[in-house]
């Protein structure tokens, strides 16, 4: 009960055309172009549902909404009471974004870091399936992102103890990985002098997708900063490519779900094999 998944991601960006470059040349994702209020807003269509990532033309580039799905109006409401006894006001979504969402109720705050986080309830399905490049299903959903930034003490408090998130395991000392469900990960907490997306995980559906989508990248000169990989913890394998809004894009499938009976733990290293960081890795030794 609660918040169920990550819905959506919404992103302030200086070059639609080059993201929905990126998108569609080398991930086979679509993206339509929308009104909302003023705004002319692209979405990247991961799946059946309306969208998953909003690309929002801005003169700078930053996360704009981070959106989770709840359950229900009632456990929207458990929670937004959560949320203001711990000190976090909470306002409703305009009409405008609530539509634009494809949500029936929409509530948000701002994070410790100064993040705007959504609540949503409802998701619009505008389809039966995404288009797909051939030869698979391609990207099947939005996955994971992992927030790097000061006050990780704060925003776990914020997930764990408010939002009722799970901690499923970290590297000591300063990476946390939480799941609101039982896919490994939703979100993971590093931290930074800054607040940043590290990098945001689209799922795909076989490695022979990964692969392909790998083909394409090197094919159209994507910049790839991070080998591919598989990663100690959930056994996913990816690569990475630098999106460009200058954060990593994760390419992947194949991660593990766990149950109640999962127990935290350090899972020490960060990776079975491979991922080789093009620039220098800031998880290799996460800082205190």
């Amino acid at each position: 009960m609660g918040i169920r998944k990550l819905g959506y991601v919404g992103l302030d960006v200086t070059d639609v055309a080059a993201w929905t470059d990126l998108l569609g040349r080398t991930l086979g994702v679509g993206v339509t172009r929308v009104k909302s209020g003023t705004e002319e807003v692209a979405l990247a269509e991961l799946d059946e549902f309306k969208y998953r990532v909003a690309l929002y033309p801005s003169t700078e580039d930053s996360p704009r909404e981070l959106g989770w799905i709840v359950d229900s109006p009632p456990e929207l409401d458990r929670l937004t009471q959560r949320l203001a006894a711990a000190g976090f006001a909470v306002a409703d979504g305009s009409a405008d974004e609530k539509e634009l969402r494809g949500a029936t109720h929409l509530r948000w705050f701002t994070d410790p870091v100064g993040y705007r986080v959504e609540l949503a309830v409802g998701e619009a399905k505008v389809r039966l399936a995404a288009e797909r490049p051939a030869g698979g299903p391609g990207v099947t959903g939005l996955g994971h992102f992992v927030l790097a930034g000061p006050k990780v003490e704060e925003l776990r408090e914020l997930y764990e103890s408010v939002l009722e998130f799970k901690l499923t395991d970290y590297r000591a000392p300063g990476l946390f990985f939480f799941r609101c469900n039982r896919t490994h990960h939703s979100i993971a907490l590093t931290n930074a002098d800054t607040p940043s997306i590290h990098h945001l995980e689209f799922e795909h559906g076989s490695i022979d997708d990964v692969g392909r989508a790998y083909d394409r990248a090197k094919a159209n000169d994507v910049p790839i900063s991070i080998s591919l990989g598989r990663h100690m913890n959930d056994k996913a394998i990816s690569f990475y490519v630098r999106n460009p809004s200058g954060f990593h894009l994760e390419i992947g499938c194949g991660g593990i779900e766990v149950g109640d009976d999962w127990v935290p733990h350090d899972f020490g290293r960060s990776d079975e094999w491979g991922h080789h960081h093009a620039d220098a890795n800031p998880f290799a030794t996460p800082t205190a």
